[in-house]
């Protein structure tokens, strides 16, 4: 077992872990227990009461966080002709309208944090399957990665504002950022709210029982704080 240093000691020492923090509580907690040297991400993991192995039990979705992450997103667009002059308009870091491109990250590329493409882009992009798809960068139009060159804009807009994607791993958890430890309560509270109505919004027909079984809130290599489910499902937006 790895030897933890005395800061974090010291950190896990203020968390009372048989409790279930309000949201609030936990996020100024976890801001307050952050014991790295630079700007932590501060993520969520939610236990889903779902059964991945079933196709009618998948959550996936997306939400746009309202104070983004706190990074520079770099996007990557497939498409060409009007598309890819669209792509460019909106921001896009690289437009993959060429076969140069394609090639490069067939070869193994990937220097970019978000993927979008065209209907008619697909055939080509589904031969990069092998190097998108394990570093979840394989555009989807489930995740609304896949769209219509029109709304463009809009999809390259919000990536690079602090687009999220979540998606069910095969223990029935979801791990998500929602900031990092320097953004205010307010902001971490504000994009862990929306996070948790997107994936109250995607819960399936098919789950049965309670569908938010246990949220834990982190910082990168800070312990983890339990927050209370119900009060994390109710969690409002400031205006």
């Amino acid at each position: 077992m790895a030897k933890h240093g005395k800061k974090y000691l010291a950190a896990v020492e203020k968390i009372d872990r048989e409790k279930d923090y309000e949201p609030k509580e936990a996020i100024a907690l976890a801001k307050d227990t952050s014991t790295t040297n630079f700007d932590a991400t501060v993520e969520i993991h939610i236990r889903l009461g779902v059964d991945p192995r079933h196709a009618d039990q998948q959550v996936r979705d997306v939400a746009v966080l309202p104070h983004g992450l706190g990074k520079s997103v770099r996007v990557l667009v497939f498409a060409q002709g009007e598309g890819a002059a669209l792509a460019r308009e909106a921001g896009a870091d690289i437009v993959a309208d060429d076969d140069e491109t394609l090639k490069k990250i067939q070869d193994g590329w990937t220097d970019f944090d978000v993927a979008v493409a065209t209907p008619d882009m697909m055939g080509k992009v589904g031969r990069l399957g092998r190097v998108l798809g394990p570093r979840g960068l394989m555009p989807n139009p489930k995740a609304g990665t896949v769209v219509a060159e029109e709304h463009l804009p809009r999809v390259v807009g919000e990536s690079k504002a602090g687009r999220v994607e979540f998606r069910v791993d095969k223990t029935a958890n979801l791990h998500v950022p929602i900031g990092k430890v320097s953004f205010s309560e307010e902001a971490l509270y504000d994009n862990m709210a929306v996070l948790m109505d997107a994936i109250k919004k995607s819960r399936p027909p098919a789950a049965k029982g309670a569908y938010v079984r246990r949220v834990t809130l982190t910082t990168t290599m800070g312990p983890g704080i339990k927050v209370d489910a119900n009060q994390a499902l109710s969690m409002e937006e400031s205006e």
